[in-house]
């Protein structure tokens, strides 16, 4: 087979639709349990601490490895491994979204909070159940744009939950907003249902004690563990460095105005961030996992000097060619990454294991990422900039000492 059949033949797959319509199912309760409700309650003139504090809302995707192993050690009824939990997730969160539009703002603050965290607890719930499912079920060529069509839709589900919802919460009202949004649920119940899997049924661990030791010790069989758990951390670190004051420079340290950057870093930006993990996704058909991870990484950790470029010389058309590459780059290296932590996984435990790998990768972000602003008030935002660059190499270095092991892995 030829490299053009062969990306036609990835691109084509029933499992990519599948993908795109799961990714969407995915991305939608996220803003309805944090800005959106937050909108809602900001219009029905609930105190602002009664406000920030629904934000404790959110805790469940950040603890969602706790409760993986079940998902890895039990199937629900006949369906197969994780047919079952998707479909019943799925229903669970349609019902908290009803449960949310028949509550009063004003006299059932509690009954609206309950609603919020079980929608968030079945959200997070239905995101195992889908990142395993597309780890089990996406062969090795298929998953850098698996991943791509994943983020991209993700994305279009959390723009309909807030933009969308916002517009229709200020014109039909609140209660029917949150009640379509319960159906489109429907999308990726659907889709569920018929989306291709991998049965893996007789893979699961025999107890539930199994489920919670055996990923640990799966992963850490092998002698390089400590290694990839490294590169899960550092790989897109630069790029996460550099995205932390990203906005705060271009309006304080640039001298752009808002309207610029609502239009170019978030319009455009996110744009070609789809583009560019489209583009990846397909380029790594060609590439393989290990040259893919390579180049892309490389290029998010050049195109951060572009920040400090803009620094000295500010103009409008250098702004948008640095946030279009910046982004573009940062798509690429994201459908790698994603990539490259389906590949880690078992699918004897890949519900647990891609929810301890997500939340390992984002451990530099949230211990690190704080540090920016007091390096920039130490330092300048060229400094700054270049020191993101310098923070994407420990990750490459990484990378290339597991190249057998990636390499290994993509087969």
């Amino acid at each position: 087979m030829s490299r053009l059949q062969r990306i036609r033949a990835v691109a084509t797959s029933p499992k990519q639709l599948a993908v795109l319509f799961l990714g969407f199912s995915s991305g939608l309760p996220l803003l309805l349990t944090s800005g959106t409700l937050q909108a809602w309650l900001t219009m029905e003139d609930i105190n602002l601490k009664t406000i920030g504090l629904f934000a404790l809302v959110g805790l469940p995707y950040t603890l969602k490895f706790l409760w993986a192993p079940i998902l890895d050690r039990f199937t629900i009824g006949h369906f197969a491994r994780r047919r079952g939990w998707m479909l019943l997730t799925q229903l669970l969160i349609a019902a908290g979204l009803l449960g949310l539009a028949a509550s009063e703002p004003q006299t059932q603050i509690w009954q609206i909070a309950i609603f919020a965290l079980l929608v968030a607890f079945f959200s997070a719930t239905q995101d195992i159940a889908i990142d395993a499912w597309r780890t089990d079920t996406l062969d090795a060529p298929e998953r850098g744009l698996g991943a791509a069509v994943f983020v991209m839709s993700y994305r279009i589900g959390m723009l309909v939950a807030g933009s969308v919802a916002l517009i229709l919460g200020d014109h039909v009202g609140w209660p029917l907003t949150y009640s379509l949004m319960a159906l489109l649920m429907g999308v990726g119940f659907i889709t569920a249902w018929f989306a291709p899997e991998r049965d893996t049924r007789e893979l699961a661990p025999k107890t539930l004690g199994a489920a919670i030791i055996g990923p640990m010790q799966a992963f850490f069989s092998r002698p390089e563990a400590w290694m990839l758990i490294a590169l899960v951390i550092l790989y897109k670190f630069g790029d996460a460095f550099a995205g932390t004051l990203t906005t705060a420079f271009l309006i304080r340290g640039a001298g752009f105005t808002a309207t610029d950057v609502g239009l170019i870093n978030n319009g455009a930006g996110l744009l070609a961030t789809i583009i560019g993990g489209l583009f990846g996704g397909l380029w790594m058909v060609r590439l393989g996992l290990y040259r893919a991870l390579m180049l892309f990484g490389v290029l998010q950790a050049i195109t951060n000097l572009g920040y400090a470029l803009l620094y000295e010389w500010n103009t409008y058309g250098l702004m948008v060619t640095v946030v279009s590459l910046e982004h573009f780059a940062g798509g690429l290296g994201t459908a790698a990454f994603v990539a490259l932590l389906m590949s880690l996984c078992d699918r004897k435990y890949s519900a647990t294991q891609y929810a301890l790998l997500s939340a390992i990768a984002s451990l530099g972000r949230i211990y690190l990422g704080p540090t920016a602003g007091f390096i920039v008030e130490a330092v300048d935002w060229t400094i700054f900039f270049i020191l993101t660059f310098l923070a994407a190499l420990p990750g490459l270095w990484l990378l290339w000492r597991a190249r057998h092991t990636i390499q290994r892995l993509d087969h």
